[in-house]
C-alpha cells in the first residue's frame, strides 16, 4: 500500500534529523529525504522500495561527505535546492535580485510537513535578513512519478526580481552514460547517447515553446542502458515556454539531473510585501513565482521509464480508455490550400466510407488565407473559399456531421500576419522589442501578444464563436514561429512566461465545449511537454510522415507520450517532405500503433489502394482499445538496421508487434528478435497478422523460401522463451515493415 512517512532520529554528532519516506509498492518506486533542523534536506534514495525504512535516518551518517583538502568546511553534498551558502559552486540554480543586485540566500527551514492524500513532502524555509521565502514540493504520484516544484515569495518592502529557479534529482554514482535527443524540423526526437563526464550538460530551448531541439527527457542511467535493461533515472520539465534540462557533476559530488524555466531579466518582478508574510503557498500571488513541475522517473530500463510517463499522462485524460480514439483524416497534405466545397465534400465521402471516424479541414478556411503569406489572425470564415449558402463551411460541417464523422478545424491563434486586418487595426498587438522594430519573422508570422487581455478576449472570442457556430468536436491547434525577442507592448516587459499561462488558459476555456479535443502541433513536434499534454488530447508527432523517417521519430516520442495521444497518419507516395518512395504496406504499418489517421487525397488513389487502406483500418479498430490502456515495449537490439516495437495489452493477454528493415542489415536474414513484455509462464500463439500474412506482396518479402511460422497456425511458445531467445522475423526488403502478434493460450 501506498504511504508516506515521517522519522525523526539523531546524528552520531547530535544533530536532530528529520527524514520523509514514501513508496509505492505497485509502481515498485521509494524517495527519501533527511536532513538536520534548520537545514534544506537532501534526496537520499530515489529507486525500488528499501527493506527497511525505518533505516532512513541513518542514512545521513552514513552518506555526508568528509571535508576534503582545498574546499570549503563542508564538502558539497546538493540539498533540494543548492545555494553556495551550502558550499555548492556549481551553476546558479538560485538566482534573485533586489535592486539590480544578486541575493546569496541561506535558507532555514521553519516547517516540513507530509500530505498522507497526495503522498508529498512540504518544506517551507526562508531567509528573512533578505526577504525571500521558500516552499518546495514533492509528490510521489500513482505513476511512479515524481515530480518537485518551488515557489518563491517576496518578504521584502521593495520588489524581487527571480532570474532563475533550477530544481534537480541527485541521482547514484553508478550512473554514467546520458540519453538526450535533438532535430530540426522534419526530424524530431533524434536520440544521441554521450559518457557522463564531470562538467555541466545542458540542453535549452529559447523559442518559447519546448521545440525541436529540445530534449524530450534526459535520461542518465548505468553504462549500455537500453529500452529493457539497465537502471536509468529520467527527467523531464512540464513547461510549455523557454526551459532548460540539465546533468551536472562535480568533482566533489554525485551528479544532479533537472532542470527550470529560463527567464529573461525583468521577466518576473515580485511585488513589494506590505506584510512580511513567511507563506510562499501562493500561487497565483503577484508576490509569489511558482516553478513549472519537474518529472522524474525511474525504472529498470527506458520501457519502465516510459510506462511511467503514459500511466501519468492517463490519469488525466481518463475518458481515453473507454473511448476509441478515431481515426482521422487531415487535409493539409490533400489539397493544400485548395479548398473547394465539392472537393472537401467528396474527400469526406471517400474517407467515412473506409472507416473513417473524424474529417479535419487544415489551413486556408478563413480570411484571405489563400496561402501562407496573409490572413493569420482573421478568424472569420472566408467568403470567397466558403460563400454563404450551400457551398459554405457550415455546408461542409453539416455534411460531414450527417455521414457519421466528427468535424475538425485548424487554426494558429498564437500568431499573426502582417499582411492581415487584424495586424493593420492593432499592431500593438504584437509582441516586439521596441515600439520601432518586429522580431525578425518566420514564414511571414509574428507572435500576437495574449498576454494583453483585449487580444486574448478577441481570439478567445472568434474561436469560442466558430466552436459553437460549426459543431466544431476538434481543433487542430498549430504553433509555426519561433518565438523571439517577445516583449509585451503593453507592460514593455519580456512576456513568454505569461504567454503560456494565457496559452492554457485558453486551452482551459474552449474545453468547456463538451466532448471538444484540441491537438498540439507547432510546426509538427514542436511543443510535446506534459505541460500541454496535461490540456491538450494528442500532438502531431511530426510534419514528416515518411515512414522511414517515423522509424525513430516516433519510437522516441513514445518516450513520453502515450501511444493514443501521438498523432500517427498514413501519407502519399513519395512522401511530400522527403520525395521518398515507400509501399503502402510501410506506410500503414508505421502509422498502426498510434492515434492512427490519414494525410492522403484519396480521391487520387486506385480503388486496390483505397480497398487495402479501409482494411488496414479496420484491422486498426480492432486493437485501438488495448493501444490506449497497454504497455509501449520496444526491443533491445545489436543491429541498427531493424526495430521491433510492440503493444502489449494491460492483462498481457495480447500483444501486436511491428518489425521494420530501415536499411540493409550485416544479418542476412535478420537475427531473431527477442518480443518483451510478455507473461514469462504464459503460452502465447504467434502469428502474423491477417494484413502482413501475404509476405509475396510485390516489394515487401526477399526470401526464397518459407518462414516456418508465416502462416495461420504460427507458433506456440511461453513468453519467458520469446523474450529470451526471440523469434526469426521474415526477410523483406528494407524501408518495409509487418505485423503480428501473440496471443496467450
Amino acid at each position: 500500500m501506498t504511504h508516506i512517512d515521517m522519522l525523526h532520529g539523531t546524528s552520531s554528532h547530535g544533530l536532530a534529523l528529520t527524514a520523509v519516506y514514501a513508496e509505492d509498492p505497485a509502481t515498485k518506486v521509494a524517495f527519501a529525504l533527511v536532513g538536520p533542523e534548520g537545514e534544506l534536506p537532501r534526496l537520499v534514495h530515489w529507486g525500488r522500495p528499501l527493506a527497511h525504512p525505518e533505516e532512513v535516518v541513518g542514512l545521513y551518517d552514513a552518506l555526508r561527505p568528509q571535508r576534503v583538502s582545498g574546499a570549503l568546511d563542508d564538502t558539497q553534498w546538493p540539498s533540494i535546492l543548492p545555494t553556495q551558502a551550502e558550499s555548492w559552486t556549481g551553476a546558479s540554480r538560485l538566482v534573485v535580485r533586489r535592486d539590480g543586485i544578486e541575493l546569496f540566500c541561506a535558507f532555514h527551514v521553519t516547517a516540513i510537513s507530509i500530505d498522507e492524500q497526495r503522498y508529498a513532502c512540504v518544506v517551507e524555509a526562508s531567509d528573512q535578513e533578505q526577504g525571500v521565502a521558500l516552499r518546495w514540493v514533492i509528490e510521489l504520484d500513482a505513476s511512479g512519478l515524481l515530480r518537485q516544484r518551488a515557489s518563491v515569495r517576496n518578504l521584502s518592502p521593495s520588489p524581487l526580481a527571480v532570474d532563475k529557479i533550477e530544481l534537480g534529482f541527485l541521482v547514484p554514482a553508478q550512473v554514467g552514460e546520458l540519453l538526450t535527443t535533438t532535430g530540426h524540423h522534419l526530424h524530431e526526437r533524434s536520440p544521441q547517447r554521450q559518457p557522463l563526464n564531470v562538467g555541466r550538460l545542458e540542453r535549452l530551448s529559447m523559442t518559447g515553446r519546448p521545440d525541436f531541439d529540445a530534449s524530450l527527457v534526459l535520461c542518465a542511467g548505468v553504462a549500455g542502458f537500453g529500452f529493457e535493461h539497465g537502471e536509468v533515472y529520467a527527467t523531464h520539465l512540464g513547461w510549455s515556454g523557454n526551459s532548460l534540462l540539465s546533468a551536472e557533476r562535480l568533482p566533489y559530488t554525485q551528479t544532479v539531473i533537472g532542470g527550470g524555466e529560463v527567464l529573461f531579466g525583468g521577466e518576473i518582478s515580485l511585488a513589494a510585501s506590505v506584510d512580511g508574510v513567511t507563506d510562499a503557498a501562493a500561487e497565483d500571488d503577484e508576490h509569489v513565482y511558482t516553478t513549472p513541475w519537474l518529472y522524474g522517473a525511474y525504472g529498470d530500463g527506458l520501457n519502465e521509464v516510459a510506462t511511467r510517463f503514459h500511466r501519468f499522462i492517463r490519469s488525466r485524460h481518463p475518458q481515453f480508455a473507454n473511448n476509441p480514439r478515431p481515426v482521422v483524416l487531415n487535409t493539409w497534405e490533400a489539397v493544400y490550400f485548395q479548398h473547394r466545397y465539392d472537393t472537401l465534400a467528396a474527400l469526406a465521402d471517400r474517407a467515412a466510407k473506409e472507416g473513417v471516424e473524424r474529417f479535419v479541414v487544415d489551413d486556408g478556411w478563413f480570411g484571405s488565407r489563400r496561402d501562407d503569406h496573409r490572413g493569420l489572425g482573421d478568424w472569420q470564415i472566408s467568403q470567397e473559399v466558403w460563400p454563404d449558402g450551400p457551398e459554405s463551411l457550415d455546408a461542409l460541417a453539416e455534411h460531414v456531421h450527417g455521414l457519421g464523422m466528427e468535424f475538425g478545424l485548424w487554426f494558429e491563434p498564437e500568431m499573426i500576419n502582417g499582411d492581415s486586418d487584424l495586424a493593420r487595426k492593432h499592431p500593438d498587438w504584437v509582441l516586439r522589442p521596441t515600439p520601432g522594430r518586429l522580431p525578425m519573422q518566420g514564414r511571414w508570422q509574428q507572435v500576437l501578444d495574449l498576454t494583453n487581455p483585449d487580444a486574448y478576449d478577441t481570439i478567445w472570442h472568434d474561436i469560442d464563436s466558430l466552436v459553437t457556430r460549426l459543431g466544431i468536436d476538434y481543433i487542430k491547434w498549430d504553433h509555426n514561429k519561433m518565438v523571439t525577442e517577445a516583449v509585451s507592448p503593453r507592460t514593455g516587459r519580456p512576456a513568454i512566461h505569461r504567454q503560456v499561462l494565457a496559452i492554457y488558459r485558453l486551452f482551459r476555456s474552449l474545453k468547456a465545449h463538451p466532448g471538444l479535443e484540441i491537438e498540439s502541433c507547432a510546426s509538427g513536434g514542436g511543443r510535446v511537454d506534459l505541460g500541454i499534454l496535461e490540456l491538450a488530447d494528442r500532438i502531431w508527432v511530426s510534419d514528416c510522415v515518411d515512414p522511414v523517417e517515423r522509424a525513430d521519430i516516433q519510437r522516441y516520442t513514445s518516450l513520453l507520450v502515450p501511444p493514443e495521444m501521438m498523432g500517427e497518419h498514413v501519407g502519399d507516395s513519395p512522401a511530400h517532405s522527403t520525395g521518398r518512395a515507400t509501399s503502402q504496406e510501410m506506410r500503414m504499418a508505421t502509422a498502426f500503433f498510434g492515434h492512427m489517421g490519414i494525410e492522403w487525397n484519396l480521391l487520387r488513389e486506385p480503388d486496390e489502394a483505397i480497398k487495402k487502406l479501409g482494411t488496414w483500418v479496420a484491422e486498426f479498430k480492432r486493437h485501438r482499445a488495448d493501444f490506449a490502456t497497454g504497455t509501449v515495449v520496444h526491443a533491445d537490439g545489436t543491429d541498427p538496421s531493424v526495430r521491433l516495437d510492440g503493444m502489449v495489452s494491460a492483462d498481457r493477454a495480447r500483444a501486436v508487434y511491428r518489425f521494420t528493415q530501415v536499411t540493409s542489415s550485416q544479418t542476412y536474414p535478420a537475427a531473431p528478435v527477442r518480443l518483451p513484455g510478455l507473461d514469462p509462464e504464459a503460452t502465447y500463439r504467434v502469428r502474423p497478422m491477417d494484413v502482413s500474412l501475404d509476405l509475396e506482396t510485390p516489394g515487401i518479402g526477399c526470401g526464397q523460401s518459407d518462414l516456418y511460422w508465416w502462416n495461420d497456425k504460427g507458433v506456440e511458445l511461453s513468453g519467458g522463451t520469446l523474450s529470451a531467445y526471440g523469434i526469426r522475423p521474415p526477410a523483406i526488403n528494407v524501408a518495409q515493415a509487418v505485423l503480428f502478434e501473440a496471443a496467450r493460450v
